[in-house]
């Protein structure tokens, strides 16, 4: 007869499953840190509460009873429906979490920001990549990218989203036969050698450093440097501000040339339900800067 008035107690269903796994009180006492007196105790009073014996001693440890044997599978199925009731409550407050990757110039403050705003109690952190870190995506280190395309990421592997497109700049040194003319054209352009950068495109819209016998350049600064001594001009975003910090450096704009594109990248199904929410962000509050 089991005990009046009281319900089955979960703790007691939880400690004979262990015993029936390790078939010895002893070791299942060990597993479960508690005394092996008080354990053989807990299991009498499961015992005394389904009014049948579930365990034998025998001289190699345990077995189950044939009441054992079929309380068994149903002590597991409780204990599995306990933790899946648990973890329905549990998961939606679990602290939401996003790593942002940002490359180059781009401020992506504003998608940040609101993003903070439409989930406050998020973990969110930023990232600054160089142009060759962009692999921090598929490696995992961050959740979500804002770059300029093209990238060198498998189209199969991503989800871009695009954000917003910007005219091209050319950026020559003070005093080159280009910098007094109110613009300049893509075709004028056209029979430049471009030098490898972070890494190689022949699509206009990457940076580019117009200028033969290079090695490849990684660095933003070295790239303005190698256009102020009057080795090489670049061509740039018209949104990205660096080289107008230079007195040295002056920017013509570009007719004809194809827009850059700035776009969010996430890895192909990922689950992380903060990616949706930042792309729903970004969308809304960043847009080309003016110029």
């Amino acid at each position: 007869m089991n005990d009046l008035g009281q319900d089955l107690e979960l703790r007691l269903v939880r400690y004979f499953t262990v015993v029936a796994a390790h078939q010895h009180f002893g070791r299942a006492a060990a597993d479960l840190h508690v005394a092996q007196p008080a354990l053989s105790r807990q299991i009498q009073r499961l015992e005394k509460y389904l009014g049948a014996r579930l365990l034998d001693r025998v001289p190699q440890g345990t077995r189950l009873t044939p009441a054992g044997q079929r309380f068994l599978p149903r002590a597991q199925a409780l204990l599995q429906a306990a933790r899946q009731a648990e973890l329905t409550v549990r998961e939606p407050h679990r602290t939401e979490r996003i790593a942002i990757g940002y490359v180059e110039d781009l401020v992506i403050t504003a998608a940040v920001r609101e993003l903070r705003h439409r989930y406050p109690d998020a973990e969110i952190t930023t990232r600054y990549l160089s142009c060759r870190d962009v692999g921090a995506l598929t490696d995992k280190h961050v959740d979500a990218l804002i770059a300029r395309a093209p990238l060198p990421l498998a189209a199969d592997d991503v989800l871009t989203t695009p954000l917003y497109q910007e005219p091209r700049m050319l950026v020559v040194p003070r005093g080159h036969r280009l910098a007094d003319r109110a613009s300049v054209t893509a075709e004028e352009l056209a029979g430049e050698q471009a030098t490898p950068c972070a890494f190689e495109t022949t699509d206009w819209t990457s940076y580019r450093i117009l200028g033969a016998g290079f090695p490849p350049i990684e660095s933003y600064e070295d790239k303005l440097e190698l256009v102020a001594s009057g080795r090489a001009i670049a061509v740039l975003p018209v949104g990205d501000r660096r080289s107008s910090l230079r007195p040295d450096l002056v920017t013509v704009p570009i007719e004809g040339a194809p827009p850059s594109q700035v776009v969010l990248v996430s890895r192909k199904g990922d689950p992380n339900p903060m990616i949706r929410k930042l792309r729903l962000a970004a969308e809304a509050v960043m847009t080309a800067p003016e110029v």
